[in-house]
């Protein structure tokens, strides 16, 4: 059976879940975030789709106009006509992002690149560091919208 969220068309019901919680629920009117090939902007109504998607932030602009971003390290990405589910191992909003772990967690994940032996080990470390350059790229843009 097919049930339709909400009598507005003009919003799109949003999820974005981590391994651990669900870090936003909620209403939008559009959402951006990083596909494998590139940004994917989503509004209500969209074809059904289900995609892998990078490391950075995902956008979502509310009905009221104001935006929430959720930094992910990678997911799947799943749109219906009136949802969009968003699953990744890491899900961290935006305000709850920190400079000091991000950074800190950066430099442990360059030191453990340094310390790396073998191929399994470097690519391991250069994975972390690659989630943690785009998580702090995602919190210096989420600063310049406040």
């Amino acid at each position: 059976a097919f049930t339709f969220q909400g009598t507005d068309m003009s919003t799109i019901h949003v999820d974005v879940v981590s391994a651990e919680e669900s870090i936003f629920s909620g209403e939008a009117k559009f959402v951006a975030l990083p596909g494998e090939a590139g940004e994917l902007g989503i509004y209500p109504r969209h074809t059904p789709l289900i995609s892998r998607i990078k490391a950075g932030s995902v956008r979502i602009e509310l009905a009221d106009g104001s935006e929430e971003f959720v930094f992910v390290a990678g997911g799947i990405l799943e749109v219906q006509p009136n949802r969009v589910t968003v699953l990744s191992d890491t899900a961290v909003r935006g305000k709850d992002l920190d400079d000091e772990k991000a950074n800190a967690a950066k430099a442990a994940a360059e030191e453990a690149l340094k310390n790396a032996k073998g191929e399994l080990d470097i690519a391991r470390a250069q994975s972390e560091l690659a989630v943690m350059a785009a998580q702090i790229a995602a919190l210096r843009k989420y600063r310049q919208k406040k």
